[in-house]
């Protein structure tokens, strides 16, 4: 339910004991088959998870379940029983009793809190329409391949997120002055001995900026559970790897963040497009930050026939990674020459942006549809794709195989 354009909170919290306990079963369907490079693209389709419809399964403990891409040519906002779910540590929350849920706040800070969701969800609401997509979306495409999970295209999704300002709520406790990054930490653990606990940090200006909310619901409803029910972090314009999910932990620190997931983990090369050589050393590394622009076509699947001889619709999403979407441009002829698109309705900076396309009648024969995005920022979408060891980052022009006959 809905209220002024907002989740009621008395159907976030009554919702919440009644419905966040998950029970996974074995349901598989029918599966899909990804054009990884050296093979291995073969997935089955799950409707085994709680919340959620039919889902890519690429992993079942802890979940990885990535959206068919078909669902993306519905509309710019990806509904929530098929958005992507991500987790890193095997065991998750699989029940939340949201009358003791707390959420504390303590570090650098002169007021330590402990809020309770009531009292959360009393503060000032703020919305905004943000993608989130995981460090390594479309990492099955890497060549060399390298490991880790193993996406297609959708391991990302977009949705309009209600919540609270981080801000706020650090505004609340009061930020020390020599407050220097805030750390999150989720309710997932690891199931090996000593397994560091999943934790981000954002630097405190970042954190503070008023756009960096804490959120309980996704597209007018309470969050599933597997996307982080009750709460959430939500950091637009970033990989989703610093939207920590059942957060209940925020620790302000006064010096670096030196936690194995923000040192060790999710770093990336120190190089424009996040771009190095296989087997290159001595590349400085830095941890992965704001998201690179992306286009695709939705209407079209590669190897799928067209009628030669008259207009070829073409249509499809894109968005500008940190800021908003500029252009989206289609070629037909290996990027010699290319064709501006019309842009739809836009529901904000780093909301996906339905882009549509007239193509004139192709001949018979083979036709390769590129797209690409710039942002708001004058970044354009590469024509060669990057590389790194943990498969971060690709955003690479898209291309779509068709015939027309």
């Amino acid at each position: 339910m809905v209220e002024n354009g907002a989740v009621s909170r008395r159907r976030m919290l009554t919702l919440a004991g009644a419905g966040a306990t998950a029970a996974f079963t074995s349901a598989h369907a029918a599966g899909v088959n990804f054009p990884f490079p050296g093979g291995e693209g073969e997935r089955t389709i799950t409707t085994a998870f709680p919340q959620k419809g039919p889902m890519i399964l690429q992993r079942t403990r802890p979940p990885l379940l990535e959206t068919p891409f078909d669902v993306f040519d519905q509309g710019v906002f990806t509904p929530n029983n098929r958005f992507f779910v991500r987790w890193h540590w095997a065991v998750i929350p699989t029940s939340v009793d949201t009358a003791t849920y707390r959420l504390n706040v303590h570090g650098a800070v002169k007021t330590p809190l402990s809020l309770s969701l009531k009292e959360l969800m009393s503060m000032p609401q703020t919305e905004i329409v943000a993608v989130n997509q995981c460090s390594g979306n479309s990492r099955g495409f890497f060549q060399p391949r390298v490991p880790g999970g193993e996406w297609g295209n959708g391991a990302m999704g977009n949705a309009r997120w209600t919540g609270v300002r981080l801000k706020d709520v650090l505004d609340r406790a009061g930020v020390a002055a020599d407050a220097k990054v805030v750390r999150f930490m989720g309710a997932d653990k690891a199931v090996v001995p000593n397994g560091p606990r999943l934790m981000k940090s954002l630097a405190v200006d970042h954190a503070r900026d008023g756009e960096v909310m804490i959120a309980w619901a996704m597209n007018g409803e309470p969050l599933p559970l597997l996307n982080g029910f009750p709460i959430r972090v939500v950091v637009p314009g970033w990989y989703a790897t610093y939207w920590v999910k059942a957060l209940i932990d925020i620790e302000v620190l006064s010096g670096a963040d030196e936690n194995f997931w923000m040192k060790t983990a999710y770093t990336i090369p120190d190089t424009p497009g996040a771009n190095m050589r296989p087997g290159q050393t001595g590349v400085k590394m830095v941890p992965i930050n704001h998201m690179v622009p992306r286009s695709f076509v939705t209407n079209l699947r590669d190897g799928e026939k067209v009628k030669a001889g008259a207009p070829l619709a073409v249509r499809g999403i894109a968005f500008g990674g940190d800021s908003g979407v500029a252009k989206v441009e289609v070629s037909t002829d290996g990027g010699k020459t290319w064709s501006a698109t019309k842009l739809g309705a836009d529901e904000g900076t780093y909301s996906f942006r339905r882009w549509d396309l007239s193509l004139p009648a192709p001949a018979a024969g083979p036709l390769t549809i590129a797209v690409r995005c710039t942002n708001t920022k004058g970044l354009v979408q590469p024509p060669v794709p990057n590389w790194n060891p943990a498969g971060f980052m690709r955003n690479v022009i898209e291309t779509t195989k068709v015939t027309a006959s």
